[in-house]
């Protein structure tokens, strides 16, 4: 699993705990749902920063909380 592949994971499974769909998200967050589902799409894929920042704020959580899972420290290291 690479960094792209845990964060739409991580949303997947945040959405579904809170039984929301990703166009939702994207209205709660102050994206458009065609940002969000281009995040879904790996042929599109194209994650920056402050979009998954506003995700965060619309699900009322932090970048640390976001970023606290076991898929994201058991990332291998980009650099060797």
């Amino acid at each position: 699993m690479d960094i792209k592949d845990a964060i739409v994971k991580r949303f997947l499974e945040l959405c579904q705990q809170r039984n929301i769909k990703i166009n939702e998200l994207a209205n709660i967050s102050g994206v458009t749902p065609s940002t969000a589902y281009s995040m879904m799409d790996k042929s599109r894929r194209d994650i920056s920063i402050r979009t998954i920042k506003k995700f965060c704020d619309g699900l009322d959580i932090t970048l640390g909380e976001f970023f606290s899972t076991p898929e994201f420290d058991g990332l291998e290291q980009e650099i060797k």
